[in-house]
């Protein structure tokens, strides 16, 4: 069983924590190469400056849209694009998305099912998002799926395992992640990664010495060796 991807998301509750970059040092550190921030907590000189320590590491970045009317989220797209980020994740109106993705490298992961609210929550049943899914990555200029698995109200287990078996494209689950548990569900559903924002920040995973290093470490180690 493969091993998924950690995304570390420099956020709290859905936002860029105002020093996001002062924790840049921690995250790469730790061993970690994909790193993430939202579109919303920090201005956009803020996170000019973020994105470009990131891939001044050789680290890949990650921009997780949560705006969900279509203006706000068009803007953050062509944020994401001016940024040069590698990855665009979440968003929900696609239709407006790829025509701007169209000549870039960027790599988009919108969101399937029904997502609103911030933080964002996910609704429907196990099916109806696993045919949003597979809708999804029929399409051109898709790349993969942001998966709020964890933000549901179903069986989440089953859910991951669902979309990530009815698609051919990689499956990030996104979301509340705070417990070995749930990174062991990741990897049983064959997910290709999961991002952990708020609960590494927070110290939510037991670890022999406090900070974000660590936390970061035992978070890696949980998903070699889950499921």
């Amino acid at each position: 069983m493969a091993r998924p991807d950690f995304i570390c998301m420099l956020t709290r509750n859905d936002r860029t924590v105002p020093d996001a970059l002062d924790h840049l040092p921690s995250v790469l550190a730790a061993g970690v190469r994909h790193i993430g921030f939202k579109d919303v907590g920090l201005p956009f000189e803020a996170l000019a400056g973020l994105n470009r320590a990131i891939r001044n590491a050789d680290a890949k970045s990650y921009l997780e849209v949560v705006s969900f009317d279509r203006d706000s989220e068009v803007a953050s797209v062509r944020a994401a694009i001016e940024l040069g980020v590698d990855y665009l994740l979440g968003g929900t109106h696609v239709d407006d998305v790829l025509p701007l993705l169209k000549d870039t490298a960027i790599r988009y992961y919108p969101f399937p099912g029904r997502v609103t609210g911030h933080p964002s929550v996910l609704e429907g049943s196990i099916e109806e998002i696993t045919a949003s899914a597979r809708s999804l990555a029929a399409r051109d200029g898709v790349h993969g799926l942001d998966l709020l698995a964890y933000r549901a109200a179903c069986d989440v287990p089953a859910l991951i395992a669902a979309v990530c078996s009815a698609v051919e494209k990689p499956v990030i689950v996104a979301g509340s992640i705070d417990r070995a548990e749930r990174i062991a569900a990741v990897r049983k559903g064959r997910a290709a990664g999961f991002t952990v924002g708020t609960a590494a920040l927070d110290g939510a995973f037991p670890a022999a010495v406090p900070g974000l290093t660590q936390q970061l470490r035992e978070i890696a180690s949980l998903a070699a060796k889950a499921g």
